[in-house]
This record gives structure tokens, C-alpha cells and sequence, in this order.
């Protein structure tokens, strides 16, 4: 069985990748490896913050190794807070914080059309291959579910009643941003493995 090593320390985020990825490959996450270095993320883009990620932790290792970026895209804050995404509300915030602040800046906007993009890059024998996942939506008046993290209480997906944070791991899984991303992934590592 193929390991890959994840380059997060965010246990939600390794537990859903594992849920995606299910038994064909073992996934670790940096905890699992005992490595808490800071990890670079100074790109301007989701694909150059994933990629500089992965470089990082497959040049501290030598592992074959993912790592993602994702950010929420909302069409009424011009694309924010995009790359931005996970300290949205400043450094060292929670994500109640950034939450608090969509909201905020979203009260009294009728478009509240947003789009949650992932990009995934894979080094694997020393090649990178980068897997880009998507899903549009609109951001809710409030938050609702809770289950997910992120953005996830207050992201309702085009074509649905739930948010990211009322649905089923397995149903928010198939159509999220990072599982299509990594269903990416997945179908590019089984053709490899043949």
C-alpha cells in the first residue's frame, strides 16, 4: 500500500482526506511523522501556496506527499477572501472570526453567490502534479449545521438544501471543492499503480 504524507497539522481537514482517499492508501499527517516546522504559504494563488507546500515538506522528508490550498471566493467581495481565506480576519483568528466578517460584510447584499476552489499538488518520485476541485454556492444570512469546519456552516452548494456543515461527511465529500480535487488525485495515482 502507497503512503502519502499530507502536509497539514489540521485533524479535521486529515480526517476528511482519509474519508476521500478511503483504504487503498495510507494517509499520515505531519503529527504523524513528528514534523511541526512552520510551513511556508506566501503565494498570491491557491496553485503556488499548495505547490510551495508540498515542495517544503518533500524537500524536509523525502516522502511522496500532498498538500492543498483552498479559499472561498465571494462574487459581492470581488473573489475575497480567496487566498486569504484561512486568516481572513487576521492573524491568528478562528474561523468563527472570519465567519463573523463575511457575514458582517454580506449583511444587506442580496448576491451572495460564492465559489469554494481547492487546488491539490502532488510530488510523487520527485514530480509535481497539481489536481484542481471546485463548487459554487451562495453564502447563508447565518450559520447552520455543525459539522465540517471552515466556512462550511454558513457554504450552501448550488443544487442543495443543506450546508457543508449539515450534510453527511459522505455527501459533502462527493461534491466539496477538495473531494473533487482529490477524486483527481485518486484516478491519477490508480493509473499509476498499474
Amino acid at each position: 500500500m502507497l503512503s502519502l504524507l499530507f502536509a497539514t497539522n489540521n485533524q479535521h481537514k486529515l480526517r476528511e482526506v482519509r474519508e476521500i482517499m478511503g483504504n487503498d492508501f495510507r494517509i499520515l499527517g505531519l503529527k504523524d511523522i513528528n514534523f511541526d516546522s512552520e510551513i511556508p504559504e506566501t503565494s498570491e494563488t491557491l496553485s503556488g501556496n499548495a505547490a510551495q507546500k508540498a515542495l517544503f515538506i518533500y524537500e524536509k522528508t523525502s516522502m511522496d506527499c500532498f498538500a492543498d490550498d483552498t479559499g472561498l471566493e465571494v462574487d459581492a467581495l470581488q473573489g475575497r477572501p480567496g487566498v486569504y481565506s484561512a486568516r481572513y480576519a487576521g492573524e491568528g483568528c478562528r474561523f468563527d472570526d472570519n465567519i463573523e466578517k463575511i457575514l458582517r460584510e454580506l449583511n444587506g447584499i442580496e448576491n451572495r453567490k460564492a465559489r469554494f476552489c481547492c487546488v491539490v499538488c502532488l510530488i510523487i518520485d520527485g514530480k509535481e502534479h497539481l489536481f484542481e476541485g471546485g463548487v459554487n454556492g451562495v453564502i447563508t444570512k447565518e450559520r447552520k449545521g455543525k459539522d465540517g469546519f471552515g466556512y462550511d456552516p454558513v457554504f450552501l452548494p448550488d443544487g442543495h438544501h443543506q450546508t457543508f456543515a449539515e450534510m453527511p461527511a459522505y455527501l459533502k465529500n462527493g461534491i466539496s471543492h477538495r473531494g473533487r480535487a482529490l477524486f483527481k488525485m485518486l484516478r491519477f495515482l490508480k493509473e499509476v499503480d498499474k
